[in-house]
């Protein structure tokens, strides 16, 4: 049985990753997870357990096989005809390569107001440089945890 934490004793850990040539699959299933404590012997899926994640290099990200421009994502207005379909190679066009991932990992969230708090946690940077350094992030070597992680 899982002991119930407080919201006192929670410790929030920063974590940092390195996205270069790293998949968006495997990433966005590894942050989500981190995000939500799942990572943590004192989980509980009512509660803000995760921790923070800062991912760095996002515009070196990769797609495995051909999902870079086969890969559509659909959106509704509500209206009637109003889908909207956009793809990974025109948000890369827009200089918005940073909401791949965003995107990736939301949609492994469970919806609602809780996990729209744990998404907060998730910091993206384009470049090697992020102003997290007075929180002391841990370095995952993201590469090292499966060799299936990287793209060749």
């Amino acid at each position: 049985m899982t002991p119930f934490i407080k919201k006192k004793e929670i410790k929030k850990d920063w974590y940092l990753i390195d996205a270069q040539n790293v998949a968006v699959g495997r990433l966005a299933a590894y942050i989500s997870k981190v995000l939500r404590g799942k990572n943590k012997a004192t989980y509980n899926p009512h509660i803000d357990n995760g921790d923070f994640v800062v991912v760095t290099n996002i515009d070196k990200i990769r797609f495995t096989g051909k999902k870079f421009y086969k890969k559509n994502y659909f959106r509704h207005t509500g209206y009637p005809g109003g889908i909207k379909i956009s793809s990974p190679e025109l948000f890369k066009e827009k200089n918005k390569t940073q909401e791949i991932l965003k995107l990736a990992v939301k949609r492994m969230l469970p919806g609602g107001p809780l996990a729209k708090k744990q998404l907060t946690k998730l910091k993206i940077y384009s470049g090697d440089n992020h102003p997290h350094e007075i929180q002391k992030p841990k370095l995952i070597n993201f590469e090292k945890l499966n060799k299936k992680n990287i793209v060749r």
